[in-house]
């Protein structure tokens, strides 16, 4: 591969061990986060109680002094009514003191409905003021717990980024920009080796998705320094270092004379020597019948 890949698979790896190390971190204070946000939620339904409690208790306020400055109001009324000159006048002053009565009333029931709903409040408030106190002591006890651990892991994490900053900067900023691009939505999953299924085949696959790739896809990651996404999960494509290219790529191998076995090869001469034996046979045959005829004819 070409340094812009191979500077990719090295920031690949050191994102995949930060990341690591910061699920670790998370996982340990999980349970503490939780917590916290319950914490979080009591206290601010406390608040709120708390806010909703005055405007009651204020809103309270107001009608007792709106009821009392009523109550003088009648009582004037009233003796301005024993004063009257007349009966019209008294009359006048009647029905002043009776509308003045009704509005009362009217302020009596709403400053019971307030009331009511103030002392309801008060409960609520002080039973969330409870539960947020024993919220509060459980976290604090989950803190100390787990106090060594976190910062174990958390200088994990510390040491683990400058490594992960230098690798970033040794990428392009295009190619930078694609991996965190991809990183951020896939959760670190930005990169995926190639996978060759069948090692007979010169066959290839994504090790993300298993989507089957391209046969020069090998050739084209080998050779050349630009960025190859699989088609299908669009990871970055890497060579990984168990797919070497004397097992990745199918070479031709050269054609063997064929072997003939000497067994073969023995019995084919023992069949040669024994016709030429018969040849020789037949021959010396020949001559000798051919010495008997000329005695005879002599």
């Amino acid at each position: 591969m070409g340094p812009t890949n191979i500077a990719l698979v090295k920031l690949y790896q050191a994102d995949q061990k930060l990341r690591e190390a910061q699920s670790r971190l998370d996982a340990v204070s999980k349970n503490v986060r939780i917590q916290e946000r319950k914490s979080n939620e009591l206290s601010e339904r406390l608040r709120l109680g708390q806010t909703t409690l005055r405007e009651q208790q204020s809103q309270a306020a107001q009608l007792d002094l709106d009821l009392k400055t009523r109550e003088v109001k009648i009582e004037r009324l009233r003796t301005q009514q024993t004063n009257a000159k007349n009966n019209r006048e008294y009359q006048a002053f009647l029905v002043e003191i009776n509308t003045e009565k009704l509005d009362k009333g009217k302020v009596e029931e709403e400053l019971l409905n307030v009331m009511t709903e103030v002392e309801k409040l008060q409960a609520e408030t002080k039973e969330l003021s409870g539960l947020l106190d024993v919220e509060k002591e459980k976290l604090e006890s989950m803190r100390k717990e787990i106090n060594d651990r976190v910062k174990q892991l958390q200088a994990e994490v510390n040491s683990l980024r400058p490594a992960r900053d230098a690798a970033a900067a040794a990428v392009p900023k295009a190619a930078l920009d694609a991996f965190e691009r991809l990183a951020d939505r896939f959760e670190g999953e930005a990169m995926s080796a190639l996978t060759k299924p069948d090692r007979r085949r010169e066959e290839y696959a994504c090790n993300n998705c298993n989507m089957d790739l391209v046969t020069d896809v090998y050739n084209k990651l080998h050779s050349r320094d630009e960025l190859i996404f699989c088609p299908s999960c669009k990871c970055i494509l890497y060579i990984p270092d168990d797919l070497p290219i004397e097992l990745a790529v199918n070479k031709v191998k050269e054609k063997k004379e064929p072997r003939i076995k000497t067994s073969n090869l023995k019995a084919a001469v023992n069949r040669q020597t024994a016709a030429e034996d018969v040849v020789k046979s037949i021959t010396l045959e020949e001559d000798d019948d051919s010495s008997g005829d000329e005695q005879t004819a002599g």
